[in-house]
């Protein structure tokens, strides 16, 4: 799946195998999000995680800080 931007904001729905592998994905999240000052709201249940991006302090639109972040995330599926 694709980041798709509605409503001023980034989304991404991710599904691992089991809880500890998505666990450990948002390990590396949250890594990054502090890495870029820039923290995305996370929905978890088990296997399944939602990321939302959005800058809050650009009045709540999607900008190149939510794009590079995205794309961050997405690398970290090639580890």
């Amino acid at each position: 799946m694709i980041w798709k931007e509605e409503n001023n904001t980034l989304h991404k729905y991710f599904e691992f195998s089991d809880f500890k592998e998505a666990f450990a994905f948002l390990e590396k999240v949250a890594k990054l999000a502090e890495q870029h000052r820039h923290h995305p709201r996370i929905e978890n249940e088990y296997n399944k995680v939602d990321l939302y991006l959005t800058s809050h302090d650009a009045g709540n639109t999607v900008t190149d800080k939510d794009h590079n972040l995205a794309k961050e995330i997405d690398a970290t599926q090639g580890e």
